[in-house]
């Protein structure tokens, strides 16, 4: 993914860790020039020349920021560098405060998917996604949004899970899918993690005015990241829900994940989750290559695409391999040994700080929410793996949820583990939060 704006952002969201990484970079005006973007361009289709289908995205930062002429001579550069047969994929992820007629307008003319940041209902979503002045943002993201649906551009809901909306999943989903109407939906947990020293320093945000440079180094999180059970209960609330009435029309990225790795698909879906990793990489305004979005810190530099060696040169260098290769080599004795593992697969290695129950170090800090979710998951995953296996459809679950719980009494415990019963939980749908 591209970053054009680098770290620079209209808004001041109190998570969002790369807010800090304008100071790698003192002096610069932060925009992509014509070099670097034309390099960009270049590289990136000719290290996919016999690929049917070349996604070329967008982040930031706020990447909007940079106006429509710049995505419009991307267009351009695009077909003077396209290969024979390739089609190429242009996606944008934005905060969508910015996004207006002009902008949907061009969005969907060019066949942009567009990735919208939104963490949920009004009071969820404004707990940490505020402006530089700290006022809220709700209802400018969806005015944003509503220029998206008025001009039918395709969108996902790219939606954090952190601290403030961790215990909502129900609301969350509702919210996204029958308020907003998301068909496509990514999970994205909140883990802000830190040293002793520099806890109390970022208890108001990674603003580059007054905190530190965020490196993966630590063993402490924020009071704004997800709890390492909290996450898992989110997914396994969501799921409940989405199991039972939108399999096949409302799509989970963590979810779809999940079942390509029933299907012994172990490099699909979220990277976080693959095997290995190292394909991911980070492309700075400047042209700097770093190993992902989550280490663009001096010591994952790759280079620089204007200066000598190539965007696939890069990717494939003994350096980056071994960084994709490391995700698997790391892993504890104690995620060998889960019999999840071939799901999880130890998670991002960004996350692994903590140690296992025998002392051993490199466990991820989300281990008891994936250990919980996967295996909460294991038997409709298998219906469906199943399901798919014989060439039948996957919304089958659905028949499956039904015929179980027409056995199922009100007052029994509700079968998301919750303790709640049965009919104060799954048992009746949820309502979403409304716009107001």
């Amino acid at each position: 993914m591209s970053k054009p704006t680098g770290a620079i952002c209209n808004l001041d969201c109190e998570y969002c860790f790369f807010l800090s990484k304008e100071q790698l970079y003192p002096g610069s005006h932060f925009r992509m020039d014509d070099e670097v973007q034309t390099a960009y361009i270049q590289q990136l289709l000719a290290a996919h020349a016999d690929a049917p289908e070349v996604v070329v995205a967008f982040q930031g930062g706020e990447p909007t920021m940079m106006g429509l002429d710049f995505f419009q001579r991307t267009l351009e550069l695009e077909e003077r560098f396209r290969h024979p047969g390739q089609e190429i994929l242009n996606t944008i992820q934005t905060n969508a405060t910015l996004i207006d007629d002009e902008w949907a307008e061009f969005l969907k003319g060019n066949d942009f998917l567009v990735g919208v940041s939104i963490d949920g209902p009004r009071h969820l979503h404004d707990a940490y996604r505020v402006d530089k002045g700290g006022k809220p943002t709700f209802d400018r993201v969806m005015a944003g949004l509503e220029s998206l649906q008025r001009h039918h551009v395709e969108w996902n809901a790219l939606t954090t899970v952190n601290a403030a909306n961790g215990d909502h999943g129900r609301e969350v989903y509702a919210f996204l899918r029958d308020a907003l109407g998301a068909r496509f939906i990514q999970f994205i947990p909140i883990v802000e993690r830190v040293t002793p020293e520099l806890l109390a320093a970022t208890a108001e945000g990674w603003s580059t005015a007054k905190r530190p440079l965020y490196t993966q180094r630590g063993s402490e999180v924020t009071m704004r990241s997800v709890g390492p059970q909290q996450y898992g209960r989110f997914l396994i609330d969501v799921f409940e829900d989405w199991a039972r009435h939108d399999v096949g029309d409302v799509f989970v990225q963590m979810f779809d994940t999940t079942l390509a790795h029933w299907l012994g698909m172990d490099q699909v879906g979220l990277c976080v989750h693959a095997r290995t990793c190292g394909d991911a990489v980070a492309l700075e305004h400047n042209g700097d290559l770093y190993s992902c979005d989550h280490f663009v810190e001096p010591d994952y530099l790759l280079g620089n695409i204007t200066q000598g060696r190539t965007l696939l040169q890069m990717v494939e260098s003994p350096q980056q391999r071994d960084f994709g290769e490391a995700k698997l080599a790391t892993l504890p004795d104690y995620c060998r040994r889960c019999d999840v593992r071939f799901a999880c697969n130890g998670g991002c290695p960004k996350d692994r700080f903590t140690v296992s129950p025998t002392g051993e170090p490199g466990l991820h800090y989300l281990c008891p929410s994936y250990k919980a979710f996967f295996s909460h998951v294991r038997e409709p995953m298998r219906v469906m793996a199943d399901l798919l296996r014989e060439d039948r459809d996957a919304t089958g679950l659905r028949d499956w949820y039904t015929a179980a719980d027409a056995t199922r009494s009100r007052n029994e415990p509700c079968t998301c583990g919750s303790g709640r019963k049965w009919k104060k939980c799954h048992g009746t749908p949820a309502l979403p939060s409304g716009l107001t």
